[in-house]
């Protein structure tokens, strides 16, 4: 299986590398990773609960930490990509710092990095970070009424929500907080 994107080009998006698992997928960055791909991972009773991805491993001997696609998020994508051609990613136009980042700055939530311009964050009046003001961007500190830690939260709620409907984020910034309504969108779908 050829990898989809490289860890680099994911990691310069400020993505950062927990990122990877927000929809349940870890894609391969390199040859020898890739190799590892695609073999079915079956319980004791040789049932069928996710398909292999990725290995993380400091030699090439394929031991190390393994990483699969669970087998109802691999059912749900398949019957996508026969309906619809693609696989659709939930979201709202936004570019969040990462898991380490926010730890270190000690907030809770999910930090808006950036926001991209035209989106349902941007409608909505959501900002990023200003550096020239030294502002820290806005915080994700819940979606429709449950706290959100991380992106993998905020991801599995807006999945909830769906494509096409509207989420109730609360949001901080600075020392106020204030709920707004944003539109899931596909952001796997070109532009």
């Amino acid at each position: 299986m050829k990898p989809l994107w490289p860890l680099e080009s994911l990691s310069a998006a400020g993505t950062g590398f927990a990122s990877l698992f927000n929809t349940g997928f870890l894609i391969p960055a390199s040859r020898q990773l890739s190799q590892y791909s695609g073999g079915p991972l079956l319980d004791s009773a040789g049932r069928l609960i996710g398909v292999n991805t990725a290995i993380v491993s400091g030699s090439s001997a394929f031991a190390g930490v393994g990483f699969a696609v669970p087998v109802d998020v691999v059912n749900r994508g398949v019957s996508e990509i026969i309906l619809e051609g693609s696989v659709a990613r939930p979201g709202i136009g936004i570019v969040a710092l990462t898991e380490a980042m926010t730890a270190r700055l000690d907030v809770d939530g999910v930090v808006i990095a950036a926001v991209q311009p035209g989106s349902p964050a941007a409608r909505a009046g959501l900002e990023g970070i200003d550096q020239r003001a030294g502002r820290l961007g806005d915080v994700i500190t819940h979606a429709e009424g449950k706290q959100v830690q991380s992106v993998v939260d905020l991801a599995a709620i807006l999945d909830e929500v769906g494509i096409g409907n509207e989420a109730t984020l609360k949001v901080r910034r600075g020392r106020s907080t204030r709920r707004v309504q944003v539109t899931v969108v596909n952001i796997s779908a070109p532009a």
